[in-house]
């Protein structure tokens, strides 16, 4: 997924929220709805979130320093990681406790009519919003399954606004449901519920998403058709015997590294060496534009494999 194209996905939804977090604000002070507050709560977190990503995203683009040679690409799985933190402190927190607050005193909510207005543009909005994230997670995903797309991907701001906006809707008509059942059953404590419910919803996206942003944090290999399409370009460049040892890593959604170590023919000159490497990189490059850097290390089997055990050896002392 380009950038602009993660860039229009995020604007669209952090002006949504917050139009929306406001009049949410204003329904739940005017009617007492702890459901509708819960919304509010839940929407203005998500256009703090869209706001963070948008931060993310600038500071990933800084070029690379003295001190960070790799560039800060990693700067927005960083942000992104902050987002699925607040979703769970903020977002589920605030909804869980203002429910059960909501249980232990229940009040009858005033002027439903006025929610049910909100919660019916909520709805209308915040489905625009999800079907242009869901559009754009559909063309990054390509034939991928839903999951298996979501556990590859390598941009964080595409799933994370699918997934918030997913729960967005499911908050909604929960909290329309908790509305209609509290004013005809005469029970204002499912309101209260429906608010418990929510926070529920924000709970697990929110700790999916983490765990998603972690693993995109701690370094993630590039998905394993790259992997193989890489390997190959080394494996048929003239004069390269094996792959010793083949690695890669995302500092960002277009950002690679790749690092190889390869056992080249023994006749082969430094000069016949040194053009080999330069065809790998170009066509490594060529095919995939995302990867940055290029490493390449000469290195026959047995020498590599004996730095290996040593490394293993030392590891275990």
């Amino acid at each position: 997924m380009a950038a602009h194209g993660s860039k229009l996905v995020i604007f669209a939804a952090l002006t949504g929220n917050a139009a929306i977090a406001v009049t949410k604000f204003g329904a739940a002070a005017y009617t007492g709805s702890a459901a509708m507050l819960s919304e509010a709560v839940h929407s203005l977190v998500d256009t703090g979130n869209q706001g963070l990503l948008l931060f993310g995203m600038r500071r990933a683009k800084r070029p690379a320093t003295e001190n960070h040679p790799f560039g800060h690409g990693l700067e927005l799985y960083f942000w992104a990681f902050v987002v699925a933190v607040l979703i769970f402190g903020l977002g589920a927190g605030v909804s869980i406790l203002e429910g059960l607050e909501k249980i232990r005193s229940p009040h009858p909510v005033e002027a439903p009519w006025v929610n049910y207005l909100v919660l019916g543009f909520a709805i209308l909005f915040e489905g625009s919003v999800w079907f242009i994230a869901l559009r754009a997670f559909r063309s990054a995903k390509g034939k991928r399954g839903w999951i298996q797309a979501v556990r590859l991907s390598k941009d964080p701001t595409i799933f994370t606004v699918l997934f918030e906006d997913t729960a967005a809707l499911a908050g909604l008509f929960v909290a329309l449901a908790g509305l209609i059942l509290s004013q005809w059953l005469d029970m204002p404590a499912l309101d209260g519920m429906a608010s418990v419910v929510i926070g529920l919803i924000l709970a697990g996206t929110a700790v999916f998403l983490a765990y998603e942003c972690q693993s995109l944090l701690t370094g993630e290999s590039v998905a394993p058709e790259t992997k193989a399409a890489l390997r190959e370009v080394a494996l048929r460049q003239h004069g390269v015997e094996r792959i010793n040892e083949f690695l890669t890593m995302h500092f960002g959604p277009d950002d690679v590294l790749v690092a190889m170590s390869l056992d080249f023919r023994d006749r082969l000159t430094a000069g016949e060496v040194e053009a080999a490497v330069t065809s790998i990189e170009r066509q490594i490059k060529a095919l995939r534009p995302e990867v940055t850097r290029v490493f390449v290390e000469a290195q026959s089997f047995d020498a590599h494999r004996r730095n290996l055990e040593e490394s293993a050896a030392v590891a275990e002392t």
